[in-house]
């Protein structure tokens, strides 16, 4: 019986409810399931709460937790909008070089949607893009003295606005990392019996960035000539979605695009309540809910556990557990398809006075299991 290791946190807002009914779900499906392993979960903090009295948003012992276990399942954790702290999402990401997100958006029978049967995977790239984060502010010295440099160096590409009003963000597109998501995305896709790659892209307008990432792509594919392989630009690969769906597969794309059709194929499956994410690395795993932390449901017992739950699916097949992993989406699908111990989101009438609480919809995923 394997005994595996694995960082819990908490995050904050309604963050620590999630983490403990997925907690419950996940050992649960592991106890009921012949010849599985265990977990020994490490609990840590991360977030606005913990910033409060460690000064930091993301403590370094909880970095170094990361580090050590053999994967993480991460609860929701707030990011300021437009102030504030960065996202700790990002700085997990960026420090462990977890370059591969990867999104699974799943129809399941009984969340409401207008598609039925939609099953696509979003790979995205983690590490570079906008989300780099090379930024230059207004009005600074040194954003004054780029936009000259750009100016000087470019007589047909100048910027033209006033050196004290314009910010400036750098997209930097590797042939290496965007070689290493395309390798995964094919990896992923052969060992799951997919059938179609998609690389989605703006290389019309985007020449040297997204005109890399899209002849990269091209040369990857060559290499996996038992995977079918497209691409398509982005603004027409939202409307192919909206459109027709069932033609998609795996998606593999750069990290701003990524962000927003991972939302958008969210949205296909019923939301971001259904919606499991994780974060892969060459040495290490972060597992997660893709929605917010809501803060103002904290502690309100109200919020639907679902996207944690399958999450925790994601990091059984991880680790290996993959009867397990099997056993507690069925749990879940059980329970939805029923509809009778859902948090008030998956009722027809959100006001309708028989849903159930996070904790009441994890007790009825164990008792399915």
């Amino acid at each position: 019986m394997a005994q595996h290791t694995v960082t819990l946190i908490r995050g904050d807002g309604t963050g620590p409810e999630l983490a403990e009914a997925a907690r419950r779900c996940i050992d649960t499906a592991l106890e009921a399931t012949e010849g599985a392993g265990r977990i020994e979960w490490r609990v840590c903090e991360a977030g606005l709460d913990i910033m409060e009295t460690a000064g930091t948003p993301m403590p370094e012992a909880t970095i170094e937790s990361v580090r050590n276990t053999d994967a993480t399942l991460k609860a929701p954790i707030t990011t300021p909008v437009g102030k504030g702290f960065r996202s700790v999402n990002v700085l997990l990401r960026q420090t462990l070089d977890l370059y591969c997100c990867l999104r699974p958006c799943k129809s399941y029978v009984g969340v409401r949607s207008r598609y039925e049967d939609v099953d696509l995977v979003i790979v995205r790239e983690n590490c570079e893009d906008l989300y780099a984060g090379v930024e230059f502010e207004k009005g600074k010295p040194e954003t004054a003295e780029l936009i000259e440099f750009i100016n000087r160096l470019s007589t047909d590409k100048k910027i033209r606005t006033g050196l004290d009003t314009t910010g400036i963000s750098i997209k930097p597109i590797s042939v290496e990392y965007t070689r290493r998501i395309f390798h995964y995305a094919f990896k992923y896709a052969r060992e799951h019996g997919r059938r179609k790659v998609t690389g989605v892209h703006k290389a019309n307008i985007m020449k040297f960035t997204d005109g890399l990432f899209k002849a990269v792509g091209e040369d990857i594919a060559r290499q996996y000539p038992d995977i079918e392989y497209e691409d398509r630009i982005v603004d027409n690969m939202c409307m192919q979605l909206v459109q027709k769906p069932e033609l998609y597969d795996v998606l593999v794309l750069p990290n701003l695009y990524g962000d927003i059709l991972s939302d958008l194929c969210a949205g296909l499956v019923g939301g971001l309540g259904v919606a499991p994410g994780a974060n892969i690395g060459d040495s290490g795993a972060i597992f997660e809910a893709t929605h917010g932390s809501a803060p103002k449901y904290k502690g309100l017992n109200k919020v639907n556990p679902t996207a944690l739950v399958l999450s925790g699916k994601l990091m059984l097949d991880y680790l290996g557990e993959a009867a397990a992993a099997e056993r507690l989406e069925a749990a879940v699908t059980k329970v939805i398809v029923e509809g009778k111990s859902v948090t008030y989101d998956m009722k027809p009438d959100r006001d309708d006075p028989t849903a159930v609480g996070t904790s009441e919809m994890a007790d009825a995923i164990i008792e399915a299991l």
